[in-house]
């Protein structure tokens, strides 16, 4: 089912993948003009916190976790960026190093622009100056959310939101009534809720029990949405 109309989707997922949609021809061109296409293997790395930027990235298809990581090596997952969405370019807008890592989630297809032909472009084309703005506005909007819910929610309220969550990002050629699979390790979706890997197969087993959801392997599919979002909005 969709849940729009039912839950506020756009106040927890960025909007990166408007940024390049309907762009006119000649700045798309412009854009592309030295871009090349690379296909990456389930849990590969595109860049590293601290490098400095050279390119930004295109997600052709895949998904992409973004997160940063302490001193004791513990991953903190920000954002799991879709097919269609745009990474990296806060750091070239910036003129500054990379705030976090991003690797694969599964074989993702990315294309590489060069910085230097994205600030070429972002000089000439007016609609990817406005794109890139709306874009960063509402992405900081969707950090504060994030910052609240982490200092609000309890764990299962941050992991019943997640999943719903992840649930609209791994709709595939989804139809009315298809489940849809969440195919992301227990390790990550801890890192993603904030919470311990125990916590989450706990949590996980709760949800099985109330008819939320079933598993199969490592895969979530998720039964009953409205019943997700009723946990995550107590």
């Amino acid at each position: 089912m969709s849940i729009k109309g039912i839950f506020p989707i756009d106040n927890w997922d960025f909007k990166s993948q408007s940024i390049l949609s309907g762009l006119p021809e000649e700045d798309l061109d412009m854009l592309m003009e030295r871009s090349t296409t690379h296909t990456y293997k389930k849990g590969d790395t595109i860049f590293r916190e601290g490098s400095f930027p050279s390119s930004i990235f295109f997600i052709a298809t895949g998904k992409v976790k973004k997160f940063k990581t302490d001193k004791a090596g513990r991953e903190q997952i920000i954002y799991v960026a879709n097919t269609g969405e745009l990474i990296g370019y806060h750091a070239v807008l910036s003129e500054g190093r990379y705030p976090d890592s991003a690797a694969t989630l599964e074989e993702s297809t990315l294309t590489v622009v060069e910085r230097e032909d994205f600030l070429h472009t972002l000089r000439h084309s007016p609609t990817l100056n406005h794109r890139l703005l709306q874009n960063l506005s509402h992405e900081f909007s969707v950090l504060i959310n994030n910052l609240t819910l982490f200092a609000r929610r309890s764990v299962r309220e941050r992991l019943a939101l997640q999943l719903v969550v992840l649930r609209e990002k791994y709709k595939i050629n989804f139809e009315p009534g298809t489940p849809v699979e969440i195919n992301l390790s227990r390790e990550d979706l801890a890192s993603l809720a904030g919470t311990t890997r125990e916590n989450v197969v706990r949590i996980l087993t709760e949800f099985k029990e109330e008819g939320l959801l079933q598993t199969k392997g490592r895969k979530i599919v998720v039964l009953d949405v409205r019943g997700l979002i009723g946990v995550a909005e107590s």
